[in-house]
């Protein structure tokens, strides 16, 4: 073809493919299958939003200094080593971008979060599976993979899609283990649905080790999924490397004045927790249940739960099924998980309609 070639890396990349929200048919469903707050956003973010929808004229701050003070106060970080982007993808992307290319190789577990491996084939870097143990992060396995070319190392804790947890004890093991010249990046989304106890030592790790970079995002727990704002935190080389790729005028400025509110917003994050602990577990139950037809769920951590098909009915036929039903869920057969199915705590209503439709359809 006599025409601009885009580099044989880009095109190697599968494009990420977002949850579901509408059915095959087109009837209205209820969406499970993005991991998103079911109780939606904090009244306090909200009127935030809503206060500064005279500003669409005007540019966001560049520097976003309101809301890297705000989270900085709110974490006990410092503010100059908060980086921000357009949900926690960009910020994946940025580290990507900032110390990996052609010649490098990055690692992630098995069952990683999609955008790992696009942001890695991005730069033109080698992706490097590290093998799981049950679903979960081996620390071992990944130390194993780690090699000369070695730039970057991603998990996901609690990861995402399995949903399993890496206690601190392991993820200190992980980054001691590690030379270092090799950045680990701990991508806690779905961090705020910990109790303080479980706090994986993440963020201490990110503030006095200059090999560390830890992301969240305000998409999950917060409710603000619409407006794309995640943040990072690393040493201050690191933060400087990432400003120089990043996008301007990222995060629009009623996206940040509710981010900030939905910090302070500490009775919705603490009944969002609770939601989501009392249902998770009660889906939990109900699912061990119908262990005899070939169901288990892995135990999860977060906001959903991957329920694993071994029995008559497979991942494949329970999705379709249940989308028929008025329910949207996430298979990820791209991801290796064809015997698997990721589904969203919702509400009350939706969390027992979903189990119901699970035990007629395996019935």
């Amino acid at each position: 073809m006599n025409a601009p070639q885009p580099k044989s890396w880009i095109m190697d990349i599968a494009p990420y493919v977002p949850g579901r929200s509408t059915s095959d048919s087109g009837a209205p469903v209820v969406k499970l299958s993005s991991n998103e707050n079911p109780l939606g956003t904090s009244p306090q973010a909200e009127a935030a939003f809503v206060a500064h929808v005279g500003d669409l004229a005007r540019y966001p701050d560049a520097g976003a200094a309101v809301l890297r003070e705000a989270i900085a106060a709110h974490h006990e970080l410092d503010p100059a080593r908060v980086i921000y982007g357009t949900g926690s993808d960009e910020i994946l992307h940025l580290i990507a971008g900032a110390y990996a290319g052609p010649g490098d190789e990055v690692i992630q577990v098995r069952y990683g979060f999609a955008v790992y491996e696009i942001a890695t084939r991005r730069v033109g870097a080698t992706l490097v599976i590290a093998d799981d143990r049950d679903h979960a992060t081996d620390v071992d396995a990944i130390l194993a993979a780690v090699t000369d070319r070695t730039r970057i190392v991603f998990v996901a804790n609690p990861n995402n899609p399995t949903g399993t947890y890496a206690p601190a004890r392991e993820i200190a093991r992980l980054h001691a283990g590690l030379p270092p010249h090799v950045m680990l990046v701990l991508d806690q989304a779905y961090a705020e649905y910990l109790l303080p106890e479980e706090d994986d030592g993440g963020l201490e790790l990110a503030r006095t080790q200059a090999n560390v970079l830890v992301t969240r995002t305000f998409s999950k727990i917060h409710g603000l999924a619409a407006e794309r704002i995640g943040w990072g935190y690393g040493s201050a080389h690191a933060i400087a490397a990432m400003h120089r790729i990043r996008a301007p005028f990222c995060c629009t400025t009623a996206g940040q004045e509710a981010a900030v509110a939905a910090l302070g917003a500490a009775d919705f994050i603490a009944a969002s927790r609770e939601h989501n602990r009392v249902w998770r577990a009660w889906f939990n139950d109900e699912i061990a249940k119908l262990g005899n037809a070939g169901l288990r769920a892995v135990p999860s951590a977060a906001n959903f739960v991957l329920v694993l098909f071994d029995g008559a009915v497979s991942a494949e036929t329970a999705y379709k099924a249940l989308m028929e039903r008025g329910y949207i869920v996430r298979w990820l057969p791209g991801q290796g998980l064809g015997n698997g199915l990721r589904i969203t705590i919702g509400t009350e209503k939706e969390t027992r309609g979903v189990m119901a439709a699970l035990r007629e359809i395996v019935a």
